[in-house]
């Protein structure tokens, strides 16, 4: 039996444009004499809506397409996701679907059970849960259909892979919407593993790829046989048509490498934010630093060369290194470069303020002056030519507060925002593009003489493990002191930073989301509040 994994990357509210990528895959599966085609969860709406669900004429567009869906499936059974309305008319008013056809004829929906309110996810917003597990004959098979979290079972009371263990399928299909995070797919292939383990059946996971706003989609759509062992995988990060043959023996020797697996969804997650849009032109500052050499390598990757434009601002203390290094690499990169001197403004700024600001010492302030200009600039720049800002911080600072409101900040998106300054040197050097000269410079934000940023930051060697443990793990400060072997007061430093900073991260753009706990996807705490947070064997000891 041949099984088609549609592994699409759907525009959110585009019905026509993913019927069209429905309709494709179809005709694919009809050339290839598949028996199954099988695509991801709400594949005709893309995930996720949010508040477009509260729109009926859009879902009543996605089921008016299953009327051209239908006659398209002939000699095969196919399976396709969609919001749907409730026909209860009681509770919510929808159900997160997925459509079932046979040989050209629909024969009902299945719809998702366990419907996430965690991290991301806010599906109880909008769908009433599916109580029904069932399953369907097909060519002597009994066949089994679960959407995404109907397979993650470890929050939940209800278990709808056991509830299918009576029913005795011969396969389950799952369709996914499941996003992207940092070795994501280590996690899907244990929890799908353990599901081909309790029906003793093979599994056929279909996931959505792309980025739709801060969520990215990886794809790797797989095949296990009933031991729970890889047969096969699509590829990551690309629409895939992938045809699995479920009579294949030969174990898969694909595997999935972490820091390259990142990369890659960065470049997605910005090129799909310019083309869902519509937007072709990137601007970004460059300042010889490695965050925004990174930036401006995943730029080129994303739009191609010729849709990147990069500024260098230099003021009395960027250093002679930083304007060869980022001249080196616009050259490599083979992107427009263009320089604006922010010296003369700054010093228009110092003359206004000397007034006011005479007999006080310099601090941040003068500093801040020149991030913001360059802010300024960069937004100018913005509106004359057309082209999206992309900011260039990165995790660790974000999550310090050692940025610049209205200056270091600006953007129309975060490419890095979620990407520790350790993780950016990896990844970094992963380019092989950028100058080693960069590579071994200490990190600088160069707004006064012989600045470092160990000056106001713990080295990030230290920083970014605790900033791990307490945002992505969420550790008590007193479980990162043990496992770290810091002063507990250390800790809590860093700690009182991080709550200190949410009023900046509030205003930030928008940003890519790549890992479990992005700061601002996923992870929602007030911005004035004195708790906290305790670890999980605290929050474990409650009932929610």
């Amino acid at each position: 039996m041949l099984v088609l994994a549609a592994q699409l990357n759907p525009t959110i509210g585009d019905i026509p444009g993913n019927l069209a990528k429905i309709l494709a895959a179809l005709e694919k599966g009809q050339k290839a004499k598949v028996d199954i085609v099988l695509y991801p969860e709400l594949s005709l709406c893309g995930y996720f809506p949010d508040d477009l669900l509260l729109d009926f004429r859009m879902i009543e567009a996605c089921q008016e397409a299953l009327l051209v869906i239908a006659p398209q499936t002939k000699g095969m059974f196919v399976v396709v996701g969609l919001p749907r309305k409730n026909p209860s008319g009681v509770e919510k008013p929808l159900l997160n679907s997925a459509a079932i056809f046979i040989d050209g004829k629909f024969q009902g929906f299945k719809d998702k059970t366990l419907l996430p309110t965690y991290d991301v996810f806010d599906e109880k917003r909008y769908f009433e849960p599916g109580e029904k597990e069932a399953v369907w004959e097909y060519k002597g098979r009994l066949i089994a259909v679960t959407i995404c979290e109907d397979a993650w079972k470890f929050a939940y009371r209800k278990d709808p892979i056991q509830d299918l263990v009576k029913k005795k399928p011969d396969l389950l299909l799952n369709l996914s919407g499941s996003p992207y995070h940092f070795k994501k797919i280590d996690e899907r292939l244990k929890v799908f593993g353990l599901a081909a383990k309790a029906l003793q059946c093979p599994v056929v996971f279909c996931n959505q790829v792309g980025g739709n706003d801060q969520l990215l989609f990886d794809g790797y759509s797989f095949h296990l046989n009933e031991r729970a062992e890889l047969v096969s995988m699509a590829k990551g990060f690309i629409e895939d048509l992938y045809v699995i043959d479920l009579s294949r023996k030969v174990l898969s020797q694909a595997r999935c490498s972490g820091m390259k697996d990142l990369y890659s969804a960065l470049i997605l997650g910005v090129r799909d934010y310019f083309y869902k849009q519509g937007f072709q032109k990137a601007l970004l500052g460059l300042s010889g630093g490695v965050d925004s050499a990174l930036v401006a390598c995943i730029a080129k990757e994303a739009l191609g060369s010729h849709n990147v434009h990069a500024l260098m601002m230099p003021s009395r203390y960027s250093s002679k290194g930083s304007l060869q290094d980022s001249e080196e690499l616009a050259k490599k990169l083979n992107i427009k470069l263009s320089e604006v001197p922010i010296d003369p403004i700054f010093h228009e700024y110092l003359a206004t303020l000397r007034p006011n600001f005479q007999n006080l010492p310099e601090n941040e302030a003068e500093e801040n002056l020149q991030s913001r200009i360059r802010g300024m600039i960069l937004m100018a720049f913005s509106n004359k030519f057309g082209a999206i800002v992309l900011n260039t911080g990165n995790k660790s600072e974000m999550a310090m507060g050692y940025t610049t409101l209205y200056g270091d900040m600006v953007g129309g998106l975060g490419v890095l925002h979620d990407v520790t300054k350790t993780k950016v040197f990896e990844l970094a050097r992963l380019t092989q593009v950028i100058p080693q000269s960069i590579l071994d410079k200490p990190p600088s934000a160069e707004l006064k003489q012989n600045q470092l940023d160990t000056d106001t930051l713990p080295p990030y060697a230290i920083l970014d493990p605790i900033l791990e443990d307490y945002l992505e793990e969420e550790l008590s400060i007193e479980e990162i002191a043990k496992r770290r072997k810091h002063p507990l007061d250390f800790i809590r430093s860093i700690v009182r930073r991080i709550h200190a900073a949410e009023f900046k991260r509030r205003q930030a753009p928008i940003s890519l989301r790549v890992t479990p706990k992005a700061l601002n996807k996923g992870r929602i705490v007030p911005i004035v509040q004195k708790w906290q947070t305790p670890g999980k064997d605290v929050l474990n000891r409650w009932e929610f």
